[in-house]
């Protein structure tokens, strides 16, 4: 039992996220984005990066992507130089975290050789996400201090659908960079997208199969007053019923490559 204890206790340490050192706005409650006017900073590197090497579906040339490997390194060490400061706008700070995190995964699949799964960087003990590996403004953060102390925090559960953990089951990795004049536009197409795709099942209203990003992030989508249904039903082509039993699919971890 006192192993078991030692155990727990390592992986909830592990879990631990921090963003307290980072620059970030929160939506008020009933506070939607728009698309912003104009955009300060320039994501037009890794947006070049993204359309030559991921495909319409979401799924990355890894084995090309090594030959850009060092302008991707050039596009984070950008984002490095020029993360959000507190008069940055929201939605600034958006397409930048989202950017920051898509960029950095694949850069993690980069520097080891491009694993067979994004867990097998990590284990139980020590999750990949947890690895400190992410640069903004010279301090060191990791996967989880960007989604869960930062994104997450912000107040829009389409981050859940914007951003992607290289692996087959996750939200598809759009191939157009984030920019704060696409970021609503493009956040809604990533919604839309993965909830009508097979990562869902709809086809039968009654009893629907759901990605487990909707179990795991449960809250997220619903703290705005709306059931989780209600939620899905806002971006579903075939809506599922308003009493419909939940259940949930196997998540598959195998790496999101062409």
């Amino acid at each position: 039992m006192k192993l078991l204890f030692i155990a727990l206790s390592l992986i909830m340490l592990s879990s631990c996220v921090n963003g307290k050192d980072l620059n970030y706005s929160t939506l008020a409650q009933g506070e939607t984005l728009k698309d912003a006017a104009t955009q300060v900073l320039d994501h037009s590197s890794w947006n070049s990066l993204l359309k030559k090497n991921v495909d319409d579906k979401g799924f990355v040339n890894y084995t090309a992507f090594k030959s850009d490997h060092a302008a991707l390194n050039e596009y984070l060490q950008y984002l490095n130089d020029n993360g959000p400061t507190k008069t940055t706008s929201i939605n600034e700070q958006f397409a930048f975290y989202i950017n920051l995190y898509n960029a950095a995964t694949i850069d993690l699949i980069l520097e080891n050789d491009i694993p067979v799964s994004i867990k097998d960087l990590g284990s139980t003990l020590s999750p990949v996400w947890n690895k400190e590996h992410v640069m903004v403004s010279n301090q060191v953060f990791s996967l989880s201090d960007i989604e869960k102390g930062v994104l997450q925090q912000m107040g829009d559960p389409r981050i859940h659908f914007a951003i992607n953990c290289a692996s087959f089951s996750c939200p598809q990795l759009q191939n157009t960079a984030f920019t704060a004049t696409n970021l609503n536009s493009l956040m809604d197409k990533g919604a839309r997208e993965f909830i009508n795709t097979n990562k869902n099942d709809l086809t039968d209203p009654a009893n629907p199969k759901l990605s487990k990003i909707f179990d795991w992030y449960e809250s997220d989508f619903t703290n705005t007053g709306v059931s989780l249904i209600e939620y899905i039903n806002k971006y579903a082509t075939q809506p599922i019923n308003e009493n419909a039993s939940l259940s949930y699919k196997d998540y598959d971890w195998s790496l999101n490559k062409q």
